[in-house]
């Protein structure tokens, strides 16, 4: 059937307001964040100082965001292994049809939908090293450790309780705010894997069963090969969200102590509301999109690699 160009119109009408949507809250803020990257620019007044790639070549050579980025490839990796781990696991256990299962469900998915800065606050007092009144932790995480009957007294002026200051400490830093992230985070893989386990036909493992394949030898042939665009997807969307943490890192840390904890989206932050150096904050911007950009196509390229050998 031939579409007459009175149909073609009517059809283009429909798809006019997407458009303009994303010509104007996509298309338009990407091309005005590299114009803004290419000057000195304060936040106020009109760009006028036009630098060029000045600004990109001073964040190419800015050892603290770097330094920034390195600890957010610390997250993501804990994330991918850890957090993408046990949300497989769990998944698993839920799709083998475990007592509770729907409860399950709904407490898993639970952390995920909490806000960020309120489970930074709460985690923040979790870690909280501080001495309370009578020689007390504050911290809930001292006061379980003390409970159990952990105690530091000899670095602790004497006190027999367990006293760490977790996210002033460079040792414990990270690391707690890496825990919290993967807590909040695992959720989102749990739902997607659960989700993608439920597409498999049972009647696989049924064959399986009858060949003799034990649950390892199962997951090997049949659930793992299945997955691989699931998992691509679970990991492309850790690596999206881990590397784009801030708002567990600026309720919790900061960025400190000392820096160990910064992530770039922090930097970006910093060097647009404390200094107010939008360009460079910009330029920053567009150098750690390029990144995320270049690992997920490798992500993507990693995956595809996968499924065509499983495939063959």
């Amino acid at each position: 059937m031939k579409v007459t160009p009175r149909e073609k119109l009517q059809n283009f009408a429909f798809v006019i307001p997407a458009l303009l949507l994303f010509l104007v809250f996509s298309l338009y803020p990407i091309l005005r964040t590299f114009q803004i990257s290419v000057f000195d620019w304060s936040g106020l007044g009109p760009m006028t100082d036009f630098v060029w790639l000045e600004n990109y070549r001073y964040v190419l050579t800015e050892a603290r965001f770097w330094k920034a980025m390195g600890n957010a490839g610390i997250i993501t990796l804990l994330a991918l292994t850890l957090q993408n781990g046990l949300a497989l696991l769990l998944a698993l256990l839920v799709t083998r049809g475990i007592r509770g299962d729907n409860a399950y469900r709904t407490i898993f998915f639970l952390p995920p939908i909490l806000s960020g800065i309120v489970v930074g606050l709460i985690w923040k007092f979790v870690f909280d090293g501080e001495i309370g009144p009578g020689g007390t932790n504050v911290g809930i995480l001292n006061h379980l450790l003390t409970m159990i009957g952990i105690t530091n007294p000899a670095t602790n002026g004497g006190l027999p309780i367990f006293n760490w200051n977790w996210l002033a400490e460079i040792r414990t830093a990270l690391l707690s705010v890496a825990t919290v992230h993967m807590w909040k985070g695992f959720g989102y893989g749990f739902i997607i894997f659960l989700a993608g386990l439920q597409t498999i036909p049972v009647e696989l493992y049924e064959a399986a069963e009858v060949d003799g394949a034990d649950s390892w030898q199962q997951f090997k042939k049949i659930t793992f090969p299945l997955l691989i665009p699931i998992i691509s997807i679970v990991m492309i969307l850790t690596i999206l969200g881990s590397m784009q943490v801030f708002d567990l890192i600026y309720t919790m840390t900061r960025g400190g102590p000392a820096g160990h904890t910064d992530v770039p989206i922090n930097q970006i932050y910093n060097y647009m509301s404390g200094s107010r150096e939008f360009g460079k904050s910009t330029a920053m911007s567009v150098v750690f999109g390029m990144v995320l950009l270049i690992v997920s196509f490798a992500q993507i390229f990693i995956s595809k690699k996968l499924n065509y050998n499983d495939n063959k």
